[in-house]
Formats: structure tokens, C-alpha cells, sequence
């Protein structure tokens, strides 16, 4: 459902390390994604299917657990974020998987995404 917190990022350069420390305490499962980056999907035990991912970045990002939102439109949510005077820090239409996605900062400075599955 658009405008709705649907999913969470965990995002490290030690995917492995992360998958040890959340699976040991919270009991979750990771299963590899089949997109071009190394990105696993996170499942609750007793869920139907993923909430979450563990992106590993490689050293290429800074580590964040972060929330994502779903939106209709990638762009028009930047622009208008923009003018409600938050910050677009990266943003990617088409990632090669269906997927219009973009990192922002909020007027206190807090790092949130969205995203849009085509």
C-alpha cells in the first residue's frame, strides 16, 4: 500500500557478521536475492514472506538500518520532499530489477527510503 512503512534495510560491509548477530537474536532467516547486487532477504520466523533486507555494500555505502516507504511515484515523492525542505541524497530509477528506489534525508536530519516495484 503506497505511503506505508513496508520495508526495512539493514545495510553492512560484513553481511555475514549481520546475519550471525539478527538471526541469533530475533530468529530470522536470510535467503539470497536474485537481483544483480548482494542483497538478502530477511523473514520473520512464522511469516509468510520477507519484511526486511541485509544489503551488503562492500565498503561502497555507509552501514544503516534504515525504513522504507512505499510510494506511487519515486520522482514526485523526491521533488516534493524537496520542497518540504528535506534532502534527496541518492536516487536510482530503475535499479535493473523493477525497482525505482531513493535514500532522503528529513528536515532533522534522519535518513529514510522509498520506493517504488514497477
Amino acid at each position: 500500500m503506497d505511503n506505508t512503512v513496508t520495508w526495512f534495510e539493514i545495510a553492512t560491509d560484513d553481511p555475514e557478521g549481520a546475519q550471525a548477530f539478527y538471526g541469533g537474536l530475533f530468529g530470522w532467516a536470510f535467503t539470497a536475492d536474485e537481483g544483480p547486487i548482494d542483497y538478502r532477504m530477511i523473514g520473520y520466523p512464522g511469516a509468510e514472506r520477507p519484511g526486511g533486507g541485509l544489503f551488503n555494500t562492500k565498503g561502497e555505502f555507509p552501514a544503516h538500518a534504515i525504513f522504507h516507504v512505499q510510494v506511487a511515484d519515486v520522482e514526485a515523492a523526491c521533488a516534493k520532499s524537496e520542497s518540504l525542505g528535506g534532502k534527496v541524497i541518492t536516487k536510482v530509477i530503475d535499479d535493473g530489477a523493477g525497482t525505482d528506489f531513493a535514500y532522503l534525508r528529513d528536515t532533522s536530519g534522519s535518513v529514510f527510503g522509498i520506493f517504488h516495484r514497477r
